[in-house]
C-alpha cells in the first residue's frame, strides 16, 4: 500500500497523551485515523465496525492491564485473516507474540503476515515507523529484534510453546484436578479443556504412543519449569 493517504488507521491506547500523540504524528505522515479508543473492547468494537486498514494497539489495557490489547489483536485476525496489526508494548509477552504470530495471515498469505510488534522505548524515529505501519499495511512483517532474540530463546523451553490459556489449564491440571474441574475453575467448557490438553500434550511431544502417562508427564514437565 503506498498511498497512505488511503490507509485508515484505527488506534488503541489507553493513555491520553500517547493516543492523541499518535494520532497526530500518523495524520502529519498521511495516514487517515479512522478512530483512536482507549480499551480492548472498544477496539473490537471498532474495528467490526470500520473494518480498518490496520490497527494499532497497546498490549496492557483496561480493566486489568494484562494482555487484553494483544490478546483483542489474536481474536480479530482471527475474525478477519490478515488484517494488519502493529503492537506497540512496553514489555515482551512471548506466548501472545508467538500465538499472534501464528494467526492467519488472509487468502493465500503466510501465517504471520501484516504484523508488526514494537517496544515503545525503542521507536524513536517517526519516519521509520511511519514507514513500518505502511509496510504492515501492505502485508509486511516487522519485529523488534529484542522480540526476535527472546522468542529464539523461548523455543528451547517447552512450557513456552504454549499459550496463556493453556498454561493456566496445565497448572490447574498440576493441582491434581480432573477435566470437569479445570473447566468449572477456569469458566470454560469441558470441550474446550479437552482441546487444550490436547494442544498441551501435543506440544510437549507427548506422543499417545511413548508407553508413558501423557497427563502425569505433563505436570512433571510444568513442575520442572517452575522451578528453574
Amino acid at each position: 500500500m503506498t498511498d497512505n493517504t488511503s490507509c485508515r488507521v484505527v488506534v488503541a491506547e489507553d493513555n491520553t497523551l500517547l493516543r492523541e500523540g499518535l494520532q497526530i504524528l500518523l495524520e502529519r505522515n498521511g495516514f487517515m485515523v479512522a478512530d483512536v479508543v482507549g480499551d480492548a473492547e472498544e477496539l473490537i468494537g471498532t474495528v467490526r465496525r470500520l473494518s480498518p486498514d490496520v490497527v494499532i494497539t497497546d498490549v496492557r489495557m483496561p480493566p486489568d492491564f494484562r494482555c487484553e490489547g494483544l490478546t483483542a489483536a489474536v481474536q480479530l485476525r482471527e475474525e478477519q485473516p490478515g488484517l494488519p496489526v502493529v503492537v506497540l508494548s512496553q514489555y515482551i509477552e512471548q506466548s501472545y507474540v508467538a500465538e499472534l504470530l501464528d494467526s492467519p495471515g488472509g487468502p493465500g498469505g503466510s501465517r504471520g503476515a501484516g504484523i508488526g510488534y514494537l517496544l515503545k522505548d525503542r521507536v524513536s524515529d517517526v519516519a521509520e515507523f511511519a514507514d513500518t505501519v505502511r509496510r504492515v499495511a501492505a502485508g509486511g512483517t516487522a519485529v523488534d529484534p529484542a522480540v526476535i532474540s527472546q522468542l529464539i530463546n523461548r523455543r528451547q523451553d517447552p512450557l513456552g510453546r504454549l499459550t496463556p490459556r493453556e498454561r493456566e489449564v496445565l497448572s490447574v491440571m498440576a493441582e491434581g484436578h480432573s477435566n470437569a474441574s479445570i473447566a468449572q475453575r477456569l469458566f470454560i467448557s469441558d470441550a474446550a479443556v479437552v482441546k487444550h490438553i490436547g494442544n498441551i500434550l501435543m506440544k510437549l511431544d507427548l506422543p499417545p504412543d511413548d508407553g508413558r502417562n501423557r497427563r502425569v508427564a505433563a505436570v512433571l514437565a510444568y513442575l520442572q519449569g517452575a522451578v528453574r
